[in-house]
């Protein structure tokens, strides 16, 4: 399978996955616009490489370094996306397919280079949240600031948006994206690097989040909780 359409698969499992729990062939078939006999035999080969977990006639879901692999894609794509709409204005309706044809050949330094030329922007033109990078650096300062040195290195850890976390459930803040007057705004209201969060549950349709914070419940802009990125404990409430 080439590297291409092996990212295609990943990336259309993991949207399939977070609408409903499990990527079905048939829902894969209808995504990729094939025939379902290839999507069995794609994700056949898919789990022998250790992207996904595989059950016939139930479907896949992704294996930790298939998710990995699909959000680096996706966070391509979406970068593309705000390129494509907010510098060269291509037309709505192209914007999808135009990222789809170039998000498999971006370099990781040309990634890095076209998030610092747009301000490591939060959403994509259609509304969905681009994911943080996997540098080593705790907010998207130490890349905008032109007189910081280039950082080094990928982290270890995984990162989630804060809006991912289900209810009840701990995390610690580990990225903010955003420049140093972000990073200020969150420092006002107590969310800072490492601070220990629980995550109490969010408003539909993009409204107030609300998260506890030092026995202190916060209720915060969507818009604002874009910003926040942490590694969860898994653990949650009773």
């Amino acid at each position: 399978m080439a590297s291409e359409q092996l990212e295609e698969y990943l990336e259309s499992i993991l949207d399939i996955e977070e609408m409903d729990g499990i990527a079905k062939t048939s829902a894969i078939a209808k995504c990729m616009k094939v025939a379902p006999a290839s999507v069995t035999e794609a994700l056949q080969t898919l789990a022998d490489k250790g992207y996904v977990h595989y059950q016939p006639y139930k479907g896949a879901t992704l294996t930790g370094l298939g998710r990995e692999m699909a959000r680096k894609v996706k966070r391509r794509h979406r970068l593309l996306e705000v390129f494509l709409n907010d510098v060269l204005h291509i037309s709505q309706e192209n914007i999808h397919d135009e990222a789809c044809r170039m998000e498999h050949t971006l370099s990781e330094e040309t990634e890095c280079a076209l998030c610092k030329m747009l301000k490591a922007p939060a959403r994509c033109p259609h509304g969905s949240l681009i994911e943080a990078c996997d540098r080593q650096v705790e907010s998207c300062s130490a890349c905008l600031d032109e007189n910081a040195p280039d950082p080094s290195g990928t982290r270890d850890e995984t990162l989630i948006p804060v809006t991912s976390l289900a209810p009840g459930q701990k995390a610690k803040i580990a990225f903010i994206r955003g420049d140093s007057s972000v990073v200020q705004r969150l420092t006002d209201l107590g969310l800072t690097m490492r601070t220990e969060i629980q995550f109490v549950r969010k408003a539909p349709l993009l409204g107030p989040v609300e998260i506890a914070v030092r026995k202190t419940r916060l209720a915060i802009d969507h818009a604002i909780a874009d910003h926040i990125f942490v590694t969860a404990s898994g653990e949650q409430a009773g």
